[in-house]
């Protein structure tokens, strides 16, 4: 008789039609993720953050510290998870992976000040549209008119490269 290989339950509940590809125990509770987002602990539940919405995610191996920073709005903090994983097992490759592929058009483009990077992102499974990000450098004054000018500029250019305009 073949053994049959036993699945470990998830450790908590994930999005309709959604399934855990990866997870590991962290100091404040399960973490891990789907092919459309990402889950981490918080308190007493569990947040969903979708992998569009994940601007960076770096592991700290001295630590053992995942650090996950969520998009966000120029000027306001931004949501920040500090997740010390003993074991991460596959959660740090998903994480890595899923990011990445949710990243479709990135561009640096100079303006007065220092410069903007024009960001879009889709959702893993492209069933919602694309948005688009702006991420200015140090010292630029995203309220100049110039500044303003320039990035829309620069956006408008990056929708007709990919055929969005």
């Amino acid at each position: 008789m073949i053994p049959r290989l036993r699945r470990t339950p998830a450790p908590f509940a994930v999005g309709p039609g959604e399934r855990l590809l990866a997870w590991a125990v962290s100091d404040r509770g399960p973490v891990g993720g789907t092919r459309d987002a990402l889950y981490v602990p918080d308190g007493d539940s569990t947040i969903r953050i979708p992998w569009e919405q994940v601007e960076s995610a770096e592991w700290d191996k001295e630590t053992e510290a995942l650090c996950v920073l969520e998009v966000g709005t120029w000027g306001e903090q931004r949501p920040r998870h500090v997740l010390v994983l003993t074991e991460p097992g596959r959660v740090l490759e998903l994480v890595r992976e899923r990011v990445t592929a949710s990243v479709v058009l990135q561009r640096h483009v100079p303006v007065a000040g220092g410069g903007v990077r024009v960001i879009a992102r889709r959702a893993p499974g492209g069933h919602r549209p694309v948005a688009w990000f702006y991420e200015y450098d140090e010292g630029v004054d995203p309220d100049r008119p110039e500044v303003r000018a320039a990035a829309r500029a620069a956006l408008d250019e990056a929708r007709a490269d990919l055929g969005l305009a």
